[in-house]
């Protein structure tokens, strides 16, 4: 067994081969969430320490810090005695007392961090994971007068959709250099990433698909509306058009992940309303001061 250290999450193929592997037992991080993740890492990689663990050039664990405090991992089930060395790593990376979020569909995970005296949160926000077949797919809604949904086609497109993202988050992160460079990352298909164009030709929604070809799965990360053209029924018809294409690919299922909790009710809302149904959650573990 070896461990390969990194500065950033430079190891994100590796990473992604056991998600693809694993996904089928825990529904949980799809390899186009580690794309994402990676995208937003970037040029942050003092903030983003990762860590490999591999026998014989397969990867059974990995440890993603986001500094100060927050530990994503997954470590292959069949190799379960991992978690403590990914736990003994990111302890010694951090400088204070990590917080850990699995799914209640990795219960190897959360037998060593109870073992170790992490305790469940109790009050903290968590993610719901949904999903839905692709068979018996309503058509795309129809939008307003002079909407249209398609893919990003030049410089424009991709500024106006990191633009997008930024206003219907009030997030910094996604900058048009970011998002181009998301682009070129794997499993990125430009069919998968579509954009609502308003009639004076600005992307004001959009739908970020990531098709896993290994498990015929696609998921959405992310999806968002900007602000001033909200309630117009613009995410559910993007979101479908998504849905059409991940089945036109050969998918078989979606997932999605979004808040759980009552504070943040209505993308779920909208995802069950489009035939999605939960299928597990996480929980939060918090390490002793």
């Amino acid at each position: 067994m070896q461990r390969h250290d990194y500065a950033g999450p430079m190891a994100l193929r590796a990473m992604q081969d056991l998600t693809a592997r694993v996904f089928p037992a825990t529904g949980y991080r799809h390899v186009g969430d580690l794309a994402w993740n990676w995208c937003l890492s970037l040029d942050r990689a003092d903030e983003h320490p990762t860590a490999t663990w591999t026998h014989k050039g397969r990867t059974l664990a990995w440890g993603w810090l986001e500094l100060p405090d927050t530990l994503m991992l997954q470590v292959d089930p069949s190799h379960h005695e991992l978690v403590d060395d990914v736990l003994d790593w990111a302890e010694q990376a951090a400088p204070g007392a990590l917080r850990v979020e699995v799914a209640e569909t990795e219960p190897h995970l959360a037998t060593t961090l109870e073992r170790r005296g992490y305790t469940r949160a109790v009050d903290d926000p968590f993610m719901t994971l949904m999903s839905r077949p692709l068979t018996g797919l309503p058509d795309v809604p129809s939008l307003p007068a002079g909407y249209m949904i398609r893919a990003q086609q030049d410089h424009i497109d991709v500024a106006g959709r990191a633009a997008a993202h930024r206003a219907a988050f009030g997030s910094t992160r996604v900058t048009t250099e970011r998002h181009a460079r998301m682009r070129k990352a794997w499993p990125y298909r430009p069919d998968f990433d579509l954009i609502v164009v308003s009639p004076t030709g600005d992307a004001v929604a959009y739908c970020q698909g990531w098709y896993d070809e290994a498990n015929d799965v696609g998921v959405f990360e992310p999806v968002g509306t900007h602000p001033e053209h909200r309630r117009l029924g613009l995410a559910r018809a993007v979101c479908t058009a998504v849905l059409h294409a991940f089945a036109d690919a050969g998918g078989h299922r979606a997932t999605v992940c979004c808040r759980g909790d009552a504070a943040y009710p209505v993308p779920k809302q909208l995802y069950e309303s489009m035939g999605f149904t939960p299928y597990t959650r996480t929980h939060t573990y918090i390490a002793k001061p």
